[in-house]
């Protein structure tokens, strides 16, 4: 055999093995990454929008200003600062007549804030996030006459999770911050 088919020989053996070593090595990683992905690796290392309780005015534009309807955000009842009230500022509204679960006592113009008797003189308020519109008047209702039991949250399960969230360039008090992904909650 003469040197020149040798050095050919030698050099398409040399790109053959560099590309099934490229190939393996792509498919490696590609496994890699959807494995990962598929266990929920991706959320580990991201941001997401989350409310500062101490900062929001309750002024109700995540009601208007989040890109899908209903808004993504959502009231929340921290049940460990509740007082269990019969007459509760975020369910009643101010000056109200009658301490009952009719409509015109009623604060969330939805409903969305469901009271249960527990035992005189308590009552446990829930909230049905499929009501809730984020309008913030039972937050608001709560810290004026409360102990700021609910609060405005963020649901990651609901949100898009945008990298500009439209509720947060409209927030006229700066509440809306990123946080890590692994601990979205800011309970104040």
């Amino acid at each position: 055999m003469d040197n020149k088919t040798t050095k050919k020989s030698d050099r398409r053996d040399f790109l053959g093995w560099m590309a099934r070593g490229a190939g393996l090595l792509a498919l490696g990683a590609g496994g890699f990454l959807f494995s990962k992905r598929s266990r929920g690796w991706k959320n580990t290392s991201r941001f997401v929008w989350q409310i500062d309780p101490a900062k929001c005015s309750q002024c109700g534009a995540c009601a208007t200003n989040c890109v899908i309807a209903p808004s993504a955000v959502k009231c929340t009842h921290v049940f460990s600062r509740c007082g269990y009230c019969d007459l509760c500022g975020g369910y009643f509204q101010p000056g109200a007549k009658t301490l009952d679960t009719s409509a015109q006592n009623a604060l969330c113009p939805t409903g969305a804030i469901k009271r249960k008797f527990i035992e005189p003189p308590y009552y446990e308020y829930t909230i049905d996030e499929k009501l809730c519109v984020a309008c913030g008047k039972c937050v608001k209702g709560c810290q004026s006459f409360g102990n700021g039991s609910l609060i405005l949250q963020v649901r990651h399960d609901l949100c898009l999770n945008c990298d500009e969230c439209a509720i947060a360039a409209a927030c006229p008090e700066n509440a809306f911050r990123k946080v890590p992904a692994t601990s979205p909650a800011i309970l104040g």
